[in-house]
């Protein structure tokens, strides 16, 4: 854990060199999801690749750079591609971006991914404000020994979700006419799509929407401190008396066309945040 902590703090020691203005937001986005932070105005732009001990994104549509700048008035940073645990990194390896953030002192963290939908009210295209998850991944970010100055040992996940930040997202949603969704997102390990006695199960133990990020981050966020608004854009609909096919081509167009949306909500959300919760 030394190693890794040390790796951290040398990526974050080189972004805080670079870095103007220290943000105190942070914005994930995955599948599709790039153009959700095209009103960042960008002051500093990193290819993962330049960075120091970061990993590097290896799937489709994840664009691998780390934009740091303004949105709304307030300073951002915005990473453009994550990691998964499919992809062969390790539960540590996928929330390195977390853990480099909370050094940089983010309080915020807003996620974005594509899900394919379970709930059978949803249509493509929905946007979906997570309020709790599940996490079947079979791993866990904070396995093996812990690092006290970030967090305790048994951190409390009642309210991994920050309710306030989630009735932002669905106010400012419903002010643009786009009338999101909420629920439950089910985190599986992946890459295979789901078969249709798994989506009945998954139905069946309260999801609403189901992929195969964010539960890592979202863990690490909360052993760290950091306020979590999740944000899912529903790409597919999961029948299981009638499985349609979906492909990874399929789920990225769905993603893009609802990622003006999605930016949206963010840009409206982040222009709601005060300074009392950001200092």
């Amino acid at each position: 854990m030394q190693n890794y902590k040390q790796k951290v703090i040398e990526t974050a020691n080189y972004l805080k060199t670079r870095i103007n203005s220290l943000p105190k937001i942070g914005l994930l986005t995955g599948t599709g999801l790039g153009e959700s932070t095209e009103s960042l105005k960008i002051s500093d732009l990193f290819e993962y690749r330049d960075l120091p001990h970061f990993p590097i994104s290896t799937v489709e549509s994840h664009r691998g750079r780390l934009l740091v700048g303004e949105m709304m008035g307030k300073p951002i940073i915005a990473l453009q591609g994550r990691f998964h645990l499919y992809e062969g990194y390790s539960p540590l390896e996928v929330t390195f971006p977390v853990r480099v953030m909370r050094e940089l002192g983010i309080k915020i963290l807003i996620l974005s991914n594509a899900a394919g939908g379970l709930n059978p009210i949803f249509s493509a295209g929905d946007i979906m404000v997570i309020r709790d998850h599940i996490n079947l991944t079979g791993a866990n970010p904070l396995t093996g020994p812990n690092e006290d100055s970030w967090g305790i040992r048994f951190p409390d996940m009642s309210r991994a979700y920050d309710a306030h930040l989630a009735e932002l997202a669905a106010d400012a949603g419903k002010q643009a006419g786009i009338k999101p969704r909420t629920g439950v997102y089910v985190g599986l390990k992946g890459p295979c799509l789901e078969t249709p006695a798994e989506i009945r199960f998954l139905r069946t133990i309260g999801a609403d929407a189901v992929g195969f990020s964010t539960v890592q981050e979202v863990i690490a966020a909360a052993h760290s401190g950091i306020n979590v608004l999740g944000l899912s854009i529903i790409t597919n609909i999961h029948n299981p008396e009638d499985p349609s096919p979906s492909t990874v081509e399929e789920i990225i167009a769905v993603a893009q066309t609802a990622a003006p949306n999605l930016e949206l909500i963010v840009r409206n959300v982040i222009a709601k945040i005060n300074e009392s919760q950001i200092s």
